[in-house]
């Protein structure tokens, strides 16, 4: 641990690589979006729990957290209940470059919502960051347009996906506050977890039947996405800027097209290339513009 502590560029690759494999994962899934998501959150649940109770420092802030704090990771949890299954959902109809770009406006998202539910406010740049990745959404939409439909609504999902994230992120702004990363983030996917199985219920989508290797998937996006993944980010925090953690973020859409050109022979038009580029430029200069704020 000491050599990664020295050298956390490691874990930053591992974590990129990690949410990367994100969008490869869901595609070798034979299950329904809703039950892909509902396996990832049990594993995750599964294997968080055993963390969170066997610690006494957490086994004691969960037991002191307050009802306006359960009842915000609640809402929390839905609102990444819903951005999984949409996202999951977009990549049976658009390309995973496409879907990974479109999701990476997450931020600009959250900053809406700041300005217009949390009443704070928007510089004149920042402005011109959110127009400039419109403009390269924009692009990819017209790009897949004149290519059918489907793709169009794949489009759609993943920009509806990354709204529910910004929603997410917002309500975590305001519960972390007072609350660890780690108690934080059990409560909202337990109860993420139980908002897909109540869904699945309540559409009377069968959990079971979709053969082993969609448990595996689900497996897979929990080991992947959660712990090699964002935990792995959570972690390099300690050691590197939160500016530099959350630019290394956006390497997720290129090296989840390069994955996706290698097994699926996704060849992104020049269309949706320069969308792609637009909007990860419009991102990471809102980024640049929180660090210097």
């Amino acid at each position: 641990m000491k050599f990664l502590e020295k050298h956390p560029m490691y874990m930053i690759a591992t974590g990129v690589v990690g949410i990367s494999l994100s969008a490869i994962i869901v595609k070798y899934s034979d299950a329904p979006s809703l039950i892909t998501a509902v396996y990832r959150l049990f594993f995750t649940v599964a294997m968080m729990t055993p963390v969170v109770f066997l610690n006494r420092s957490f086994r004691m802030e969960l037991s002191r957290v307050s009802l306006r704090t359960v009842v915000l990771c609640a809402v929390s949890g839905i609102f990444l209940a819903l951005h999984f299954v949409s996202w999951f959902e977009s990549l049976a109809y658009t390309s995973v470059a496409s879907s990974t770009v479109i999701v990476c406006t997450e931020s600009i998202w959250v900053a809406l919502g700041f300005c217009f539910l949390l009443r704070g406010r928007l510089k004149k740049k920042a402005v011109l960051s959110i127009a400039v990745t419109f403009a390269g959404s924009s692009l990819i939409a017209m790009s897949d347009y004149g290519s059918g439909s489907s793709l169009l609504k794949g489009d759609l999902l993943a920009l509806f996906a990354a709204v529910m994230v910004a929603a997410y992120t917002l309500l975590g702004r305001i519960v972390r506050a007072d609350t660890s990363t780690t108690v934080y983030t059990y409560i909202v996917y337990f109860f993420c977890g139980l908002s897909l199985f109540a869904a699945a219920l309540i559409t009377r989508t069968p959990l079971t039947g979709y053969g082993s290797s969609s448990l595996i998937c689900g497996l897979l996006l929990a080991i992947c996405s959660t712990l090699l993944g964002h935990s792995v980010f959570s972690w390099c925090l300690k050691y590197l800027s939160p500016a530099f953690v959350s630019s290394s973020k956006l390497c997720e859409p290129p090296v989840a097209s390069l994955f996706a050109m290698i097994l699926f022979g996704e060849i992104p038009s020049l269309l949706q290339i320069s969308g792609g580029i637009i909007i990860l430029a419009g991102v990471i200069y809102y980024s640049k513009l929180e660090t210097a704020a």
